[in-house]
């Protein structure tokens, strides 16, 4: 495949987890040594890129680095901390994405974010994919970021297609603060969210459908909430699966990024005692096949949960991220954390390089 896009940074960077892996890039949290210093970083890059897909990702990292050029100094971006061929570096951005952090209620976040919007608007970026929770970021501060910008447009002009753009972004940004704190939504902000653009309806009438057969039916790749195709397929039936097994209380699938086989599937399960991670993981694969086993299964005494009753699956998913270190701003209480500390020491995803300490 030729010279590692990685041999780059040689000397200069200590890998810890993979945060995702798809047929765009590989993306790995780490310590990255600058100028003024070592400091937290995230690596973008190409190596394990098919050949196949490698002129859309190299296209994709292009327009990623040249919006971060620009959008770096605002400080609610990641940092462009260095760009090669094939490879991109970013700073850390110590937070949490929205679909793990769930600030409800949390009304002063969204009101960041809005100023956060405005003033990337005004140095001419839109980042045209706020769709997804996970390129929003609530930092350990409680203030807004924004990651991912492979799909973000930079513009001279304030034109049109600017305007619908940016338009589109602050729709995005408004989808997320209904779920979160629609109480807190003004009547200019619901006339925006039950008022799609044109080009927007017209994607949604004919080409979201093209776009899902070309990535899901070609591609073989899906990213909602950045868990993949097989967390949209797969995960639904082992979990039904594993509730079917006597003695199991609950389940729950989560998605990771896997060296192997791109993305890897976690199942949590609340079960008796008696209940063995062998018989479940036969019992997946009698009813299911065993092409459909979970790369993971751990069997834990109990699940976090909310007062509701519902399952942190927030905090199930970090674990399963091995980002063990950003559990702290979750835990609700004393008896959670020592619930979810027995979780952390049984974890089983241990294959993956930790962060250096």
């Amino acid at each position: 495949m030729g010279r590692s896009a990685l041999s780059a940074i040689a000397g200069r960077w200590q890998a810890g987890p993979v945060l995702k892996q798809d047929v765009f890039s590989t993306i790995e949290r780490g310590r990255f040594v600058t100028p003024a210093g070592e400091v937290d970083a995230v690596v973008r890059h190409l190596d394990d890129v098919p050949w196949w897909s490698r002129p859309l990702a190299r296209f994709l990292m292009a327009r990623e680095r040249r919006a971060l050029e620009r959008a770096s100094k605002l400080g609610f971006t990641p940092k462009l901390l260095f760009a090669g061929n094939g490879l991109l570096v970013r700073g850390w951005i110590d937070g949490l994405p929205l679909q793990v952090a769930q600030p409800q209620g949390d009304v002063a976040y969204f009101r960041d974010a809005r100023t956060a919007l405005r003033r990337l608007h005004r140095r001419g970026i839109t980042h045209n994919d706020l769709a997804k929770q996970q390129n929003w970021m609530r930092g350990r501060d409680g203030h807004a970021y924004l990651i991912d910008f492979q799909l973000a447009s930079r513009f001279r002009r304030r034109n049109k297609l600017f305007r619908i753009a940016a338009y589109e972004d602050v729709r995005h940004l408004l989808k997320h603060k209904r779920r979160y704190a629609e109480s807190a939504l003004t009547a200019t902000e619901r006339r925006i969210l039950s008022r799609k653009s044109l080009p927007t309806r017209i994607w949604m009438a004919s080409g979201k459908r093209v776009y899902y057969w070309i990535t899901r039916g070609v591609f073989n790749f899906a990213d909602r909430e950045g868990g993949g195709l097989r967390l949209i397929q797969d995960a639904p039936s082992i979990a039904t699966q594993l509730r079917s097994f006597p003695g199991v209380r609950e389940a729950v699938v989560v998605a990771f990024p896997d060296r192997r086989t791109g993305t890897g599937l976690y199942a949590f399960v609340e079960a008796a005692p008696a209940v063995s991670e062998r018989e479940l993981i036969d019992h997946i694969s009698e009813g299911l096949g065993p092409g459909i086993v979970p790369e993971q299964l751990q069997v834990v005494n109990e699940l976090p949960r909310k007062p509701s009753g519902e399952v942190r699956t927030e905090i199930l998913q970090l674990v399963a991220l091995n980002q063990i270190d950003l559990l702290d701003s979750l835990i609700a209480n004393e008896a959670e954390r020592a619930q979810v500390a027995r979780i952390v020491e049984d974890r089983h995803n241990l294959r993956d390089r930790s962060l250096p300490s």
